[in-house]
């Protein structure tokens, strides 16, 4: 299988703009990017079918397509490095170890768009991230490969690492963008859209790490042959992040529409559950994405099979869970990081999260009524569908799949009082 991501990997200091360029022929995909017209780069782009690998899934060909001309203002590329999902760590790994993939990436995109400014909006915990990708920008710039001095070869663009503060609410496109212009990091309401109205009012594009990484990839072996990669609608290789109880957990390369079960249990990737113990559940796809069961894992890993199965792809950032576990526990954190992630913005996000912990704590701790399930999938309804941003949808479904998933174990609290699994 070609690795395309994770080969940097098996490089000493693979964060040095001398081994990217020696080792990982780094940089040339800009100068034959720049050598076509920037039209010729978004098709290949549309090719690749390349989806945003932040969790939304969106074309990034297409919503390069929906960038609105200039009109005298500036446009703008935005790259969200605002990693902060549970399950999810596919994109530190990118910024920390191959960082020139990703302002290659940043400079091809930008020259496809027309695009002279790009700012990095990096979670603020990862200060060794930032420190990495200031450190490339300045190296890249230093061999005119991007920067106002940039020559032939490169592309004339002003990349800038902006420092987030740590709101897993800022991850939502629009929340970040509210937070890199200094304000209060809190989502907009849509339309307009960030492509028509985004930075300071301008046309901008907000793209994932990973997202803007494989861009040079499909510049140098063309947009069909990366598509050819993946599967259908979903083209390219993806990173893949396993945690939980598993016996390898980590940071996996393979394609677009890799069975479920095979990056569990194939000795290649995680070699099944920790201890020889039995599956319980499978979160796909990072915290916010429907848990499946041990007989549904026989499903692809492309957003449109596991939208079919009634969970979602996200970042895919699997998280394995044993038998032991205790499902009200995992749900109570969950609606827990949820209720406290809040912007407060919405009032069935706000409320309904911290009615959801509280909820969820009272069945936990042995407090629970009989009545208290059908109030929490009622709660659900209330708040799904009813809020800016998707945070308060991604509490909802969350919850509402364990409840119904795994509804003898709840009732199970309620008739035994509590919580019976004694490792918790």
């Amino acid at each position: 299988m070609q690795k395309l991501f994770t080969r940097c990997l098996e490089l000493e200091r693979p964060w040095e703009i001398s081994t990217y360029i020696e080792k990982q022929s780094g940089y040339v995909a800009l100068g034959k990017a720049v050598s076509q017209s920037p039209a010729a780069v978004i098709d290949e782009v549309r090719l690749a079918h390349l989806r945003g690998r932040g969790g939304a899934g969106f074309p990034a060909g297409g919503k390069w397509g929906f960038l609105a001309p200039a009109g005298g203002k500036p446009r703008y590329l935005v790259i969200n490095a605002d990693e902060g999902e549970p399950g999810t760590f596919k994109d530190r790994m990118i910024m920390e170890y191959d960082p020139h993939r990703l302002i290659e990436g940043i400079a091809i995109s930008a020259y496809a768009l027309q695009v002279s400014q790009v700012y990095i909006f990096v979670r603020g915990e990862l200060r060794v991230a930032q420190r990495r990708l200031a450190q490339a920008i300045a190296d890249a710039e230093a061999q005119a490969l991007i920067g106002v001095q940039a020559g032939a070869g490169g592309y004339k663009v002003v990349i800038t690492v902006h420092s987030g503060a740590g709101a897993y609410i800022c991850g939502e496109e629009t929340a970040l963008l509210e937070s890199l212009e200094g304000r209060m990091g809190r989502p907009r309401m849509k339309p307009p859209f960030p492509a028509v109205a985004g930075f300071l009012g301008c046309p901008t594009i907000v793209n994932n790490v990973e997202t803007i990484a494989a861009v040079p990839t499909i510049v140098s072996m063309g947009g069909a042959a990366f598509s050819g990669a993946g599967c259908e609608r979903n083209g390219g290789m993806k990173l893949y992040g396993l945690s939980g109880h598993v016996q390898r957990p980590g940071i996996y390369e393979a394609p677009h529409g890799i069975p479920l079960r095979t990056l569990i249990y194939d000795e290649d990737f995680g070699c099944g559950v920790r201890g020889g113990r039995a599956l319980k559940a499978v979160i796909p796809g990072g915290s916010s994405c429907p848990v499946l069961l041990p007989e549904e894992i026989d499903v692809k890993m492309s957003f449109d099979a596991l939208k079919a199965v009634g969970s979602l792809f996200g970042t895919g950032g699997v998280v394995v869970m044993e038998e032991g576990t205790c499902m009200v526990r995992v749900a109570q954190n969950l609606a827990h990081f949820y209720h406290h992630e809040s912007c407060g913005q919405c009032t069935p996000c706000r409320e309904g999260c911290g009615w959801l912990e509280r909820l969820l704590t009272k069945i936990e701790d042995g407090r629970g009524h009989a009545g208290d399930l059908a109030l929490l999938l009622e709660l659900c309804d209330q708040i799904e569908g009813h809020t800016i941003c998707p945070h308060g949808d991604a509490a909802s479904m969350a919850v509402r799949s364990y409840v119904t998933k795994f509804r003898a174990e709840f009732e199970g609290h309620l008739e035994g009082k509590g919580c019976h699994f004694a490792e918790w």
